[in-house]
C-alpha cells in the first residue's frame, strides 16, 4: 500500500530526496514510439526547461536529473532555511510566477495600500505560500501537471498522463546521495540511449560536464563545493572534477562494449565514502531494486523509521551490505 507523503518526507532526517515520475499511457513521454514511428523526443526539452525554471522559483535545489523515454528522475535538496528568510514581497513575487494568487496578493504586489486587517489576512496566506515553496510535492505537481497539459494538447486527448503518485526516496547520508546522483546520471547509459555521460542529452551530468569544460558550474544545479572543511557553504561536499571522472569510469564499466574498471583507492570520493568498487557498481546499477522509501546506513534508517512512524523499513539488509564501510 502506498505510504502517505508525510511518511516519506522528513526534513529532520535529510533535505535530499530522489523522485521518479512514470507515464501511465502506452504513448511515450519522450523518445520514439516503435509501433507508430512517431517521435516525442522534443518533450524531453519540455521537462528539462520546466524543471530548471521551477528550481529558480522554489527553495529546492536540483542535484541531478535525467529525462528518460517514459519516466523522469530528479534528486532534490529542500532549502527550508532560505524559504524562511524570504520577505513577504519575495514570497509573493515567486508565487505569482506560478499562480495568480489572491486579490490581496495582487494588490500588495502592485504596491497598492492595504488595511491592517487585510495585511493580517495576507500574512496568513503568504505563510501557506512559503510552506508550499519548499514542498517537494508542490514542485513535482507543478512539473507533472504542466507536462501533462502540453502532452495532452499535442496528442489531442484527455485523461491521465502520469501515474497517480510520484515515487520518493529519502537519501539519509552522503553515500546514499552520491550513489543516487550517479544512478540518475548514468540512466541513459544503462538504457543504451547514450554511450558517454557527455552525450547524454537532457541530463544533469551533460550540463555539468559542458560547464566544467569552460571552468564553470551550472547556475541551475546545486554546486559541488570541494572536499569537507570548516564553514562550508551549501552544496555537495566533493570536487566536481572528481565526480565527473567517477561517473565516466563507472559508465565504462556499465557499457559492455567498453573496457573499464574502478579502483576505490584511486577515487577520492569512494575512499571518502568508504565504499569499494563492487558496492559502488551495485548501487549505481540497481539502486531502485534494493531500496524503497529511504536509503542510508542502518542507523540512519532506524532514525528515519522512528521520526516517520513506520512500523518497518524495507532495505535494512541491503543497507548493511552496500552502504557500510568496505
Amino acid at each position: 500500500m502506498p505510504q502517505p507523503r508525510k511518511n516519506q518526507i522528513s526534513l529532520i532526517d535529510t533535505p535530499y530526496y530522489h523522485c521518479v515520475s512514470r507515464c501511465v499511457r502506452r504513448s511515450f513521454l519522450c523518445g520514439e514510439d516503435s509501433l507508430t514511428g512517431q517521435s516525442f523526443e522534443h518533450r524531453r526539452a519540455w521537462v528539462e526547461k520546466r524543471l530548471l525554471f521551477l528550481a529558480s522559483v522554489f527553495a529546492i535545489d536540483i542535484c541531478a536529473y535525467a529525462v528518460m523515454s517514459n519516466h523522469t528522475h530528479v534528486v532534490l535538496c529542500v532549502d527550508k532555511e532560505t524559504a524562511d528568510s524570504w520577505s513577504m514581497t519575495e514570497v509573493i513575487r515567486r508565487w505569482h510566477q506560478l499562480y495568480q494568487g489572491t486579490l490581496l496578493s495582487q494588490q500588495y504586489h502592485k504596491g497598492e495600500p492595504l488595511s491592517d486587517a487585510e495585511l493580517v489576512s495576507l500574512e496568513q496566506t503568504v505563510n501557506i505560500y512559503r510552506q508550499r515553496l519548499y514542498d517537494i510535492s508542490w514542485l513535482m505537481r507543478n512539473l507533472n501537471e504542466h507536462i501533462a497539459r502540453e502532452a495532452n494538447k499535442e496528442d489531442d486527448c484527455t485523461g491521465r498522463f502520469w501515474e497517480g503518485r510520484f515515487k520518493s526516496q529519502a537519501l539519509l547520508d552522503e553515500s546514499a546521495l552520491v550513489a543516487c546522483m550517479a544512478y540518475v546520471d548514468l540512466n541513459p547509459i544503462r538504457a543504451n540511449m547514450s554511450s558517454t555521460p557527455e552525450t547524454s542529452k537532457h541530463t544533469s551530468i551533460q550540463r555539468r560536464i559542458h560547464a566544467l569544460i569552460k571552468g564553470e558550474q551550472p547556475r541551475t544545479l546545486m554546486r559541488f563545493i570541494g572536499n569537507h572543511k570548516k564553514d562550508m557553504p551549501n552544496g555537495i561536499a566533493y570536487s566536481l572534477i572528481d565526480y565527473c571522472e567517477l561517473i565516466e569510469s563507472t559508465g565504462k564499466c556499465i557499457r559492455q562494449d567498453k573496457a573499464g574498471h574502478i579502483k576505490s583507492q584511486h577515487s577520492s570520493i569512494l575512499n571518502s565514502l568508504g565504499l569499494n568498487a563492487e558496492q559502488w557498481l551495485t548501487l549505481t546499477t540497481e539502486f531502485e531494486q534494493h531500496f524503497y522509501t529511504a536509503v542510508g546506513s542502518e542507523h540512519m534508517l532506524q532514525q528515519f523509521k522512528q521520526h516517520t512512524k513506520h512500523q518497518r523499513i524495507r532495505g535494512m539488509a541491503k543497507a548493511r551490505a552496500l552502504l557500510q564501510h568496505a
